[in-house]
């Protein structure tokens, strides 16, 4: 049984930030791209970043320069840090662990909500 379990979600001050995270349990941490995405009311959920296993990372545009993923293999670990939030960061942001070729998975966390309002 695979579980993510996101924590860090909170209300703070623009300007301001969080550091999200998400812990995974089962044995697939070591094989998957890791990523963050994000969905606010009435969106569609959009990529935040990603993280492959060699580290390599991708951001979304959107917050390239203000947010950082990182990954912890030892404690089956990911991080988001977020600087410089703006209301418009308002969203719930999920864990997803995927790995594309077989056996091919796409997992998800239950999201953890982060607002940016004064």
């Amino acid at each position: 049984q695979v579980q993510l379990v996101e924590s860090g979600g909170d209300l703070v001050q623009p300007g301001g930030s969080l550091r999200l995270s998400c812990a995974a349990s089962g044995s697939i941490f070591s094989s998957s791209v890791m990523g963050w995405y994000r969905q606010a009311p009435g969106k569609q959920r959009e990529l935040v970043a990603t993280i492959t296993t060699d580290g390599s990372t991708n951001y979304a545009s959107s917050v390239k320069g203000r947010f950082t993923i990182s990954r912890d293999n030892a404690k089956n670990t990911i991080y988001l840090q977020m600087n410089a939030l703006k209301p418009e960061d308002t969203a719930v942001y999920y864990c997803n662990a995927r790995k594309m070729f077989f056996p091919a998975y796409n997992y998800w966390g239950q999201g953890t909500q982060v607002t940016v309002s004064s």
